[in-house]
């Protein structure tokens, strides 16, 4: 997966609007997302430590938006 580097000062914020009416709705839709700062992983088969790594952008932020697609399996416990 490649890694973003933001430029000084951006920081990715999306509101919930945001996630919903473009990232969600174009990526139910099939259509291309312009820019990969959310990315797909299963976070279900990572501890919540894990995470930040798998995370497209490289940033002291504490927050990290992925597509996971949904699961009928058990939790997996670390």
């Amino acid at each position: 997966m490649a890694r973003l580097t933001l430029a000084p000062g951006f920081r990715f914020k999306p509101t919930d609007e945001i996630l919903a009416v473009y990232y969600l709705k174009r990526k139910i839709l099939g259509k291309r997302i312009a820019s990969n700062a959310v990315v797909e992983v299963n976070i279900y088969d990572f501890c919540p430590w894990d995470l930040p790594d798998k995370s497209s952008l490289k940033s002291g932020d504490l927050e990290w938006y992925f597509f996971c697609p949904k699961s009928k399996k058990g939790f997996r416990w670390c």
